[in-house]
Formats: C-alpha cells, structure tokens, sequence
C-alpha cells in the first residue's frame, strides 16, 4: 500500500514538473517614455534633396510582448513584440518634387513588430537564463511634410522586414522574487544600421501558483539608421528613455 501511493505521488510529481516545463507563457505591456532624436533626408539622386531635423521632445509609447516557451528541443520558441514610435521636427529643401518654401513641420510614425523564435540555451541554471535567436523586425514607416500655408505636402509610407541578431541574458536573484535582465537586438550592413537594446528588473507576487503577476521597469535604447539605394528616403534616428510596465506569468 504504501509503496503503491509512493509511486502515486512520486507519478504525479514527475508529471506535474514535465507539464510545467513544457510551455511557459508570459506577456507584458506598459509604457516607453522615449526622447527621438536624429535626421532624416531625402535624395532623389539628381541633386534634389531635403533635410528634417527632429525635437528632442519626451514622447509617451506603448509597448506590449509575449512569450511562449516549450520542451521541444528542435523546434524553436518564440516571442513576439510591439511598439510604436513618434517624433516630430522641421523640413527644408524639395521633398519628391515639393519645394519648401520655408521650413515645415514634419512627424515620423514608426510601428514595430517583432518575430523572435530562439533557443533558450540556459533556463534558470544557476539562476540565469540564456537565449538567442533570430529577430525579424518589420518597420512600418510614416512621414509626413505638410507646411500649414498650402494643403499640399510630402508623405511617404513604406514598410520593410529586417533580421537582426537577438541575444537575451536573464539571472534571477536568490531567496527573492527579483529578476535582472537585459536584450539585445543588431544588425549592420553597408551604411545601415539597427540595433535596439533594454536593460530591466522586475518583480514577482506570489499570489497564485498558477497566473503570477509583475511589475517591470527599465531603460531601452533603439538606434534606427537606414541608407539603402533604393530608397529616396534615409533615415537616422535614435530613441531612448525609461519603460515601465505589468506583466503575467503563466
């Protein structure tokens, strides 16, 4: 009898402990109080040009991610995120054949989608976890030129998916429920280059075993330079500050 419900037991342990690890899901969302800087030209090639020059303004930007984790070692897991980005300034110059008779007022729109599958080479070894992977980040672009004198202006939208390297380190402090992690997002070629990059610490409430909620807060750094040839527009911005943020473990 007893060695039957020790089997029991130990069957029902080994079994909750296999569920567990097998998929782990969290999301998280919250706010970017980002600073954009940088410039943006356009080069029609023949010598037309214009130039933007963005304002160091604080901008408020939501951002939210999610997480799915699995045992499966030949299938990668995956992490998407979202966030968008603001940043308004003044053109000069000719713009696709506009001609800024004085400086104008502009605003560039940025939304971010991120496709991560990566591997997760550590999990809480030692208290540190170590992922990387592929980042497809997809860029969907909105600029606008638009002096208030006169109804026409320059708009320019496009959207394009770049692949960066992506590394995520993670250590968990011991006896707490504190957790420090950093990620990093990078790629470089020709006269482009895109790297986004966040430091964080957050907490855990141990209220459920089953959902478990935190709080999130830290500082991300995003670099967006882009100089292709078939492009009229380049593009080279930055954009930092503090986030902040809830989060849920499941």
């Amino acid at each position: 009898m007893n060695k039957t419900l020790s089997t029991i037991i130990v069957g029902t342990l080994l079994s909750t402990s296999l569920y567990a690890d097998f998929t782990r899901i969290e999301v998280g969302a919250g706010a970017w109080i980002q600073t954009p800087s940088g410039t943006t030209k356009y080069d029609s090639g023949a010598g037309v040009t214009g130039t933007n020059v963005f304002n160091e303004t604080k901008d408020s930007s939501a951002y939210a991610w999610m997480l799915v984790k699995h045992s499966i070692p030949i299938i990668p897991n995956i992490r998407l995120e979202y966030v968008g980005v603001h940043a308004t300034g003044k053109a000069s110059g000719t713009w696709k054949g506009f001609a800024i008779p004085v400086s104008a007022n502009s605003v560039m729109d940025i939304k971010e989608y991120d496709i991560i599958p990566y591997y997760n080479l550590l999990d809480n070894t030692f208290w540190v976890t170590l992922d990387v992977g592929i980042d497809v980040k997809i860029l969907d672009f909105d600029y606008q030129v638009k002096p208030k004198e006169i109804f026409k202006g320059y708009k320019e939208t496009y959207t394009t998916p770049i692949p960066l390297l992506y590394v995520r380190v993670r250590g968990e402090i011991p006896t707490t429920n504190i957790g420090i992690e950093g990620d990093g997002k990078y790629v470089t070629t020709g006269s482009s280059t895109i790297y986004d990059a966040r430091v964080k610490i957050d907490y855990t409430f141990t209220i459920s075993p089953i959902i478990q909620p935190a709080i999130e807060i830290g500082y991300r750094i995003q670099k967006i330079k882009i100089d292709e040839n078939d492009l009229d527009v380049k593009t080279d911005m930055k954009f930092s500050g503090f986030f902040t943020g809830l989060m849920l473990r499941f």
